[in-house]
């Protein structure tokens, strides 16, 4: 959704690239370097981001009860569906729930609930709920509140449960469809994604040595590296933070 930037490097220099609308967009792509920098490449001062109308009905499908492979596998089935899904979360433990937006005109959004609930219902129970829903607190982590480290992991969804049942956290959610973790532990992450693609990230600190962003393959880093060498020549901005 960003489409502009203003910033200042590590020289001072103010730089400004993208523009304020779609068309005016040119030159090196830096928007998206700056993007998920943390503030190791360059100060922002202004950013332009691209908005689409808001919907005008929502609804979410509740599956209840599955457990994570279960819950992982309706997720995909949803959208992998012709319904649109715009989000697809769960939420594990005793009255595990599994969370399907359906967003757009009342008339179709009312449509692809029925049609989608009738796919889902090999699942289980499945119930509706209208309006916003539970995806402000999912959006926030609000479930991830309590003790030990807090962990953003991005996987392919087949690999999650898998994966959180060898870290066997405090808390967990799943969004994306299972592509994105949240979790709370007081023991180690990384050791357990050894044979698995995907990065962990973290992102309050309780009591974990491991640094807070995914170590970057040998290769990437050089060029991480070089990147920070350009736009930071005299390590001003967050030193050390990525790397």
């Amino acid at each position: 959704s960003l489409i502009g930037v203003r910033f200042v490097d590590g020289t001072g220099e103010i730089i400004k690239n993208g523009g304020r609308v779609m068309k005016n967009v040119t030159g090196y792509d830096l928007v998206k370097l700056m993007a998920g920098s943390w503030g190791t490449l360059g100060i922002l001062t202004e950013v332009s981001f691209k908005v689409l109308p808001g919907v005008e009905t929502t609804s979410t499908l509740v599956v209840h009860g599955l457990d994570d492979i279960a819950a992982v596998q309706a997720m995909s089935q949803a959208l992998g569906s012709p319904f649109d899904v715009s989000g697809a979360a769960h939420v594990p433990g005793a009255e595990a729930k599994t969370y399907i937006r359906l967003e757009g005109f009342a008339g179709a959004v009312s449509y692809r609930t029925d049609a989608l609930k009738d796919s889902l219902g090999a699942f289980g129970d499945v119930t509706v709920v209208e309006g916003a829903g539970p995806w402000a607190a999912l959006r926030d982590a609000n479930a991830m509140d309590g003790s030990g480290d807090l962990w953003r992991i991005s996987v392919k969804p087949s690999d999650a449960p898998a994966l959180v049942a060898r870290i066997a956290p405090s808390a967990v959610q799943y969004d994306w469809g299972g592509g994105l973790i949240w979790l709370r532990t007081e023991g180690p992450v990384r050791k357990h994604m050894a044979n698995v693609q995907g990065h962990a990230t973290l992102l309050k600190r309780a009591q974990s040595k491991e640094p807070a962003f995914h170590p970057e393959d040998a290769g990437i880093a050089v060029l991480s590296r070089g990147i920070r060498a350009k736009f930071d020549p005299n390590g001003r901005l967050n030193p050390g933070l990525m790397g």
